[in-house]
């Protein structure tokens, strides 16, 4: 007999997603399989409305509202699509601090997501009620279990508690190692945020982004500030985020073969390393297999059962934002992108893959290959739960290592930002890469004013509901075909959906 397993609210992510599933028993009675499932976008923002008819030069601000986890990627595909439209480009000390106030955004992201939302979908917080060292936080951290489960109330000490129970970690040292490196991280993250301020006057929402550069004039100060702050990062991403992804992965192994997905993966490319167009992280396809160049002629939005008005799928420049809540067959607020009409993963694992298969000279074969041999995998099986985990902390490494390389290119006290004047009209697209996949921004602009805006950013493509051929997003298929050992404890579709790390206050923008 069919069962309905439904997570809602799926907590430990950015913003409201409901997980809605249809499940069949298993032989035997070992569980239920999951054999449809629906991803629900609960809220409607509209910020594509609300820049209707404002200064162009107020997107890359208003824009950035978007999220306050990865705010700097909507300024920076703001200020891309305005670049685009203006007919400019930033001049050398603009494109490196850019680069280095996107950076310090991913950074900060990546280890969130590791430690603050995912982690503890496989870490058990109660084994330091065995923890017998001296630790300052781990002893608070055993203090504050032992009087949760004396009071048996446990819903005041989220994030740790409530959880559904399931397979955790079974080693207290191995527990003990990792939210103790919990409370480590939060601090980690502080110091990102300070390097991002160093060159963006302040974050989450930087003041200092602008089309053609930076309103900053790099200082020797400066740069030495941001440096000492990237050591740290370093450390603690070589000596500790790398390492505890792969033990997590040598714990449970099962999770490279759950949460394939379609396959299919999409980059925009992102990071530029000079004018003529070369990016740190490249852009590509990698569809059936196949590494193909990527063309954003084929970029489309279809609201067949999205509460917006029903229209074709349409290119974001002709994309249109009319909601229309309550409309039948219609399951979510997040539209449908298709890239060539097929649902397509974007993310860490997308930029890794784009990568490692668009030819020799990537940043990515050789510690692909070094992680690989040390979980004897092959690449393929990185299309994966625990694959998605550990490409971002490859990627994260690797853009750490190449901050070092432009802080050394930036000209002290030099001019960081390009002159422009505002155009009558125009329009451009803005597209990078945000921490958690291909973001794009389309602006037109008319009488000097907004004419319309379109954002179609990482969460929109995987969370994205069925389109009108009934294909699933990428989230749906990776949920689709799941075993699920206890239906009153789904803990298995929570850690498939965390392993993209969703932001759905992105998603319905």
């Amino acid at each position: 007999m069919s069962q309905t397993v439904t997570i809602s609210p799926l907590t430990r992510i950015e913003g409201h997603l409901a997980i809605h599933t249809e499940t069949e028993p298993q032989p035997g009675g070992s569980g239920v399989q999951v054999t449809q499932a629906h991803c629900e976008g609960e809220m409607f923002r509209g910020l594509e409305v609300i820049l209707i008819g404002r200064d162009p030069l107020d997107a890359q601000q208003i824009t950035q509202r978007t999220c306050g986890v990865c705010p700097i990627s909507h300024g920076m595909a703001s200020v891309r699509a305005q670049e685009q439209a203006y007919g400019i480009r930033p001049v050398q000390n603009g494109r490196l601090l850019q680069n280095l106030i996107a950076s310090a955004n991913y950074f900060h992201s990546h280890i969130l997501h590791f430690y603050q939302l995912a982690a503890l979908d496989f870490v058990d917080v109660t084994a330091v009620l065995n923890y017998g060292g001296s630790d300052r936080t781990l002893l608070k951290l055993k203090a504050w279990a032992q009087s949760a489960l004396d009071r048996k109330d446990v819903f005041p000490v989220a994030p740790f508690l409530p959880r559904y129970e399931g397979d955790y970690v079974s080693s207290t040292e191995i527990n003990c190692a990792l939210l103790g490196h919990y409370a480590d991280a939060l601090k980690i993250r502080r110091t990102c945020d300070e390097m991002g301020a160093v060159f963006g006057a302040r974050l989450p929402h930087s003041t200092a982004l602008l089309p053609g550069g930076c309103t900053q004039k790099p200082t020797l100060e400066r740069i030495l500030a941001y440096r000492s702050r990237l050591d740290e990062v370093l450390a603690f991403v070589e000596d500790v985020y790398l390492p505890d992804l792969l033990e997590v992965g040598r714990q449970f192994p099962q999770y490279f073969e759950i949460g394939r997905g379609w396959g299919n993966f999409l980059a925009y490319g992102s990071f530029d390393l000079d004018d003529s167009g070369r990016k740190f992280f490249p852009a590509g396809t990698f569809i059936d297999g196949k590494w193909e160049a990527f063309d954003p002629r084929h970029i489309s939005e279809d609201v067949s059962v999205a509460w917006y008005e029903d229209g074709p799928a349409r290119h974001p420049y002709d994309g249109e934002t009319r909601p229309k809540p309550g409309k039948p067959r219609a399951y979510s607020w997040i539209k449908a992108p298709r890239y060539r009409g097929l649902p397509l993963e974007v993310g860490p694992l997308a930029r890794v893959l784009v990568d490692y298969h668009a030819g020799d000279n990537g940043w990515s074969r050789r510690p692909v290959d070094a992680v690989c041999e040390q979980l004897g995998l092959t690449p393929d099986k990185l299309v994966s739960v625990m694959g998605r985990h550990v490409t971002r902390g490859l990627e994260t490494l690797a853009l750490v290592r190449q901050c070092f390389r432009w802080l050394d290119e930036i000209a002290v006290d030099q001019p960081a930002v390009t002159a422009f004047e505002l155009p009558t009209s125009g329009r451009g697209a803005g597209l990078v890469e945000a921490p958690r996949g291909a973001l794009g921004h389309w602006l037109t602009i008319e009488d000097y004013k907004v004419q319309a805006y379109q954002s179609v950013v990482p969460t929109t493509w995987n969370c994205s509901p069925r389109d009108s051929k009934g294909q699933s997003g990428p989230v749906e298929k990776a949920l689709e075909g799941t075993q699920v050992a206890n239906a009153s404890q789904p803990i298995e579709l929570g850690r498939i959906v965390r392993s993209f790390d969703p932001c759905l206050a992105c998603a319905v923008h």
